[in-house]
């Protein structure tokens, strides 16, 4: 009596996928004293460094309203721990972000004109 292979040994592996990095967007609005002080070349440099995409810009309300997006712990970590500081001159006195959708992280991050 002859056995037979199981059907599927014979059978090529299924093709891994690759997974695409989670990636997240949130839009901030910063509040305080953060224009005139070095803020948005202080973001975009900060944010450069975690490898997130995105944009700053002034507003003519005087408040900084940036596009961070990537890495959900990197901007978690923007989020709470380095915008709330920022550079030495500035005194944050708010953080505010809403939810936004992703850029491609190829964009890289960039300073735009105030609005």
């Amino acid at each position: 009596m002859a056995t037979s292979a199981p059907a599927d040994a014979s059978s090529p592996p299924a093709p891994q996928r690759q997974t695409e990095p989670a990636r997240k967007a949130v839009r901030v609005v910063v509040k305080g004293r953060v224009t005139g002080v070095g803020f948005r070349d202080w973001t975009a440099s900060t944010a450069e460094s975690l490898g997130l995409a995105g944009w700053v810009r002034n507003r003519r309300d005087g408040s900084v309203e940036a596009l961070l997006s990537g890495d959900p712990a990197k901007i978690e970590d923007m989020i709470t721990r380095r915008l709330p500081v920022g550079p030495p001159a500035a005194t944050v006195t708010a953080v505010v972000p809403s939810p936004a959708e992703p850029v491609d992280p190829s964009a890289g991050f960039e300073i735009k004109f105030t609005v």
